[in-house]
């Protein structure tokens, strides 16, 4: 699928790389899919429309994908939500331009779960992002906190963005590091 030239089947919406700004691609115009990763797709837009942008998973029948199964949660409250099948979940989450997964690049400083007996589970994670002007935070927060959101026994999520301490490259993991070349 990566490095794949598709023409839209339909008018599509998307999110500009790295501004965040939505915005519409037109039926018929050509992209050149980067990356595929995490439910989402990072394209090179073509054609003289410059630049990256990201297209959700709801939106891959535009390019001629079949969309992920839907992913159905069990209204269960008695489901104990352990935290380290959050992190799990957390590792399907990917930033756009980075074909390594939010974990991994280190941007997830903090993962908490709250849960009384026989109650959905609160969770409560905070992340950052590579450079703080990113305009693609609050799509990648809340695509994390949508599918923490689909593990069974969460009733609800909330990821905030933190910048302190600040990021840099040495919390990437080993295998982050290995994905990106740096080892």
């Amino acid at each position: 699928m990566e490095n794949t030239e598709k023409t839209l089947l339909r008018d599509c919406d998307a999110i500009r790389i790295p501004s965040g700004e939505a915005f519409t691609l037109p039926q018929g115009a050509r992209v050149m899919v980067t990356q595929a990763l995490g439910g989402s797709f990072t394209v090179a837009l073509l054609d003289g429309y410059g630049g990256l942008a990201r297209i959700t998973d709801a939106n891959a029948d535009a390019l001629g994908v079949a969309a992920a199964a839907p992913v159905n949660v069990p209204a269960d409250t008695g489901t104990k939500v352990d935290e380290k099948a959050v992190w799990e979940q957390l590792k399907t989450c990917y930033d756009p331009e980075i074909p390594v997964n939010i974990v991994d690049l280190g941007l997830v400083y903090d993962c908490h779960v709250e849960q009384q007996e026989n109650a959905p589970a609160k969770v409560q994670v905070k992340m950052t992002l590579t450079a703080p002007g990113c305009g693609m935070g609050p799509t990648i927060a809340a695509e994390a906190r949508a599918k923490i959101e689909t593990l069974p026994g969460v009733g609800e999520a909330s990821v905030d963005l933190v910048w302190d301490p600040p990021w840099n490259q040495a919390m990437i993991s080993e295998a982050g590091k290995m994905k990106l070349g740096l080892i």
